[in-house]
Formats: structure tokens, sequence, C-alpha cells
């Protein structure tokens, strides 16, 4: 599924989102200045794609590390904001660590797929993979975050 979330039973997520309000809530934001666009919201993934550029890249040529992990904290926190109520929860990062398993050239776009290894009330914990288009493995990441209420929703328990 390539436009909105998907409103079935199957689907994770707790409000319908397409990938034009994902553009519109990053835009001007980190996201924005790094390129990263997203491309799919599937029933329990959501998925964004990178061109390494000279902005994105390290001294070398090859994509920087700090832009992977960016990416991946982009695509799995707001996968995790998809994932509560977005009236009433806030998901906010917590942790995250990665491996870096490949280079990837300038010029070369990587791909972001975040997927739930566990949606708690409070907690949530995203595996995310960026690969290139040949799906070979760049770098691996694990994201946590925590469900926090927004203002005026104090006495809501956790998602």
């Amino acid at each position: 599924m390539t436009g909105a979330a998907n409103s079935t039973a199957d689907s994770i997520w707790k409000n319908a989102w397409t990938l034009d309000e994902l553009t519109r809530l990053t835009r001007g934001t980190l996201v924005d200045h790094l390129g990263i666009h997203f491309v799919e919201i599937g029933d329990n993934q959501l998925v964004a794609e990178l061109r390494v550029t000279s902005s994105t890249a390290q001294r070398m040529g090859f994509l920087h590390g700090g832009a992977s992990l960016a990416l991946a904290e982009t695509v799995g926190s707001l996968a995790s904001q998809m994932a509560v109520d977005r009236d009433a929860y806030a998901a906010v990062g917590l942790d995250i660590n990665a491996n870096h398993c490949r280079p990837v050239s300038a010029g070369e776009t990587v791909r972001a797929v975040a997927t739930p290894l566990h949606l708690g009330r409070q907690t949530h914990v995203w595996e995310v993979r960026v690969e290139t288009d040949d799906k070979k493995l760049v770098c691996i990441a694990r994201l946590t975050t925590a469900i926090k209420a927004k203002s005026g929703t104090a006495g809501l328990k956790a998602a």
C-alpha cells in the first residue's frame, strides 16, 4: 500500500495517515534538509528513501553513519507516532543503536523500513533496516520510543 494507511483490523495504525501528510509534518526540519522521502505506508511498516549526496556523505563520499541513524530514527519515530492516537499521545525517541554493515556511494539511494518489535502502552521498539536498491543491508537499527500523554490528557493511561 502506498497512499494512505490501511484502515483494516490488520493495520497497526491508530489513525489514517498519508504520505503527503508525513511530508507536510517534516517540512523545514532535518528530515527535509537531508532529503528523506516517505514512499510507503504498509499495514505494519513505514518506508522512506534517502539519496546519498554531498549533504549526506562523509569525507570519502560514502553515506555518513549519522545520516543512516537520522533516517532510521525518522522512520521509526514517525511510525511509532502513527501507531498511537495522535490526539492523545506523542511518541518521542528514547534510545537508538545501530550497526553499519556496508558503504553506499554518492548517487545511490537507500531505503529504510521500520517494523515494530514491541508496541506497548509506554514504549515501542522498532527495527529499522536500511538497504540498497538490491536489498543489501547497509545499516540495522533498533529504536525505542517513549509514549507520552499530550498536554490536557494527563488522566489517560499510556497507549
